[in-house]
């Protein structure tokens, strides 16, 4: 009988390798959670193995192929997804090679399933003035409106992931010159990123208008953005709110958006919009936090891709209109062509 050791390793890299010795993200390790959990339906559904009878040697480059396929075709995930959950397999067994060395020559086998090929999609960013629509509608009057506002400029201003804006405290801004916000991103690393004056002055007015609701007592490890129960806000919460505005800023003739618009979507803009005014592309990786600079370059093929439109759309009226000649009428040019195809 096989030895049900797969629990036990997946509990420890999941539980204590990934967040102690790794440093990852809580975000990450849910992901992965996610991909090992479908891994395990997979299991007992389709391979008639219950998770507490699970073991290493079950898991095999045949299941794992079997596994990705199933997620495609019963899930109808795409090659996208499918790739994100074969991330986490490959940082599993990278990890379970070095405790269980006898299953070697088959986790160097599941290690080199390579990824699947996807279309390359463009970055969904709003223009200048889609931006301006949607940062138009909270209502200032009201103090969630006030929040609201605050919320959607600085997500945009700082380029802060969603987690970092969640996690933003009063003691992370500096208002006094330079001003900045430190955003705690990805492996508890923190990063400075400055923002303009107008959002250093919306800051400064809501902030000042919250202590003034706390008898003037200003905590610096105070949430900046917290729900009516004082509690910080979720991501489903943050989401809501873009939502709501999105939905007002649909009525503008100027905001015509076919893609959903997520909270990423305003770090997307940022980074667009600031290749735009030339800004180089090593200034803006260290402003984004990546460690990578290849991924700071997807802002460049959008660029890119937005002025390849709209050269297509202002040249389109000077091309000829009249139709072609059909060459295959003229049977002098079509021998000419098949006798050189011929040799």
């Amino acid at each position: 009988m096989k030895k049900a050791d797969f629990p036990y390793y997946l509990t420890y890299f999941l539980g204590r390798y990934l967040p102690g010795e790794k440093n990852v993200s809580p975000n990450t390790i849910e992901s992965y959670a996610v991909t090992f959990k479908l891994l395990l339906i997979f299991c007992e559904q389709e391979k008639k193995i219950r998770p507490e009878r699970l073991s290493l040697s079950h898991i095999t480059h045949g299941l794992v192929l079997e596994f990705l396929n199933w997620l495609e075709s019963e899930r109808h995930c795409s090659a996208t997804t499918r790739n994100q959950r074969l991330v986490a397999i490959h940082s599993f067994f990278r990890y379970v090679q070095k405790q269980s060395p006898e299953n070697l020559y088959e986790i160097q086998k599941i290690m080199n399933i390579p990824n699947k090929k996807c279309a390359k999609t463009i970055v969904p960013f709003l223009t200048g003035g889609e931006m301006q629509i949607l940062l138009s509608k909270p209502d200032t009057a009201t103090a969630g409106g006030m929040r609201d506002l605050v919320l959607l400029v600085v997500l945009y201003d700082s380029a802060a992931r969603v987690q970092e804006l969640i996690d933003l405290k009063v003691k992370d801004i500096r208002l006094s010159n330079p001003s900045v916000i430190t955003l705690h991103g990805k492996g508890n690393k923190a990063r400075q990123v400055p923002i303009t004056g107008k959002t250093k002055d919306l800051l400064n007015a809501y902030l000042l208008h919250r202590a003034s609701k706390n008898g003037g007592i200003s905590n610096g490890d105070q949430y900046v953005f917290v729900n009516q129960k004082k509690q910080h806000l979720s991501r489903w919460g943050i989401s809501y709110i873009i939502n709501k505005y999105v939905e007002l800023a649909e009525r503008e003739a100027g905001f015509n958006i076919q893609f959903p618009i997520t909270p990423h979507v305003f770090r997307h803009s940022k980074s667009v919009h600031l290749l735009q005014s030339g800004v180089n592309l090593v200034y803006i990786r260290d402003f984004l936090g990546h460690c990578d600079y290849s991924t700071t370059e997807i802002y460049a093929r959008a660029d890119t891709e937005m002025k390849r439109k709209a050269i297509e759309a202002a040249y389109n009226d000077i091309l000829p209109s009249k139709d072609l000649p059909n060459w295959a009428d003229d049977d002098n040019l079509m021998g000419f062509l098949n006798s050189l195809c011929s040799n």
